[in-house]
C-alpha cells in the first residue's frame, strides 16, 4: 500500500548548478534537477520508490514529518 501522506522536502542548490531535492523524513531519499520543478518531480518519483522498496522488503516506513 502506498504511502500517499504529503511529505516534507527540502530543496538547496548543489555545487553543481542542479537544484538537490531531500526528502528528511526517508533516510537517503534524495534526487536532483536541473530545475525546480524538475526536481521536485524526481524526488516525488524517489519517494514512491523509496516506500515501494520498504513495503518489498517488509522495511519500516517512517511516518510523515509536516514541519
Amino acid at each position: 500500500m502506498k504511502d500517499n501522506r504529503m511529505r516534507h522536502v527540502i530543496l538547496r542548490n548543489g555545487e553543481d548548478g542542479y537544484i538537490v531535492a531531500e526528502c528528511p523524513s526517508l533516510p537517503g531519499c534524495i534526487s536532483q534537477g536541473k530545475t525546480e520543478a524538475e526536481a521536485l518531480a524526481n524526488i516525488k518519483e524517489a519517494i514512491d520508490l523509496w516506500i515501494e522498496e520498504a513495503e518489498t522488503n517488509g522495511d519500516e516506513i517512517p511516518a510523515a514529518s509536516m514541519h
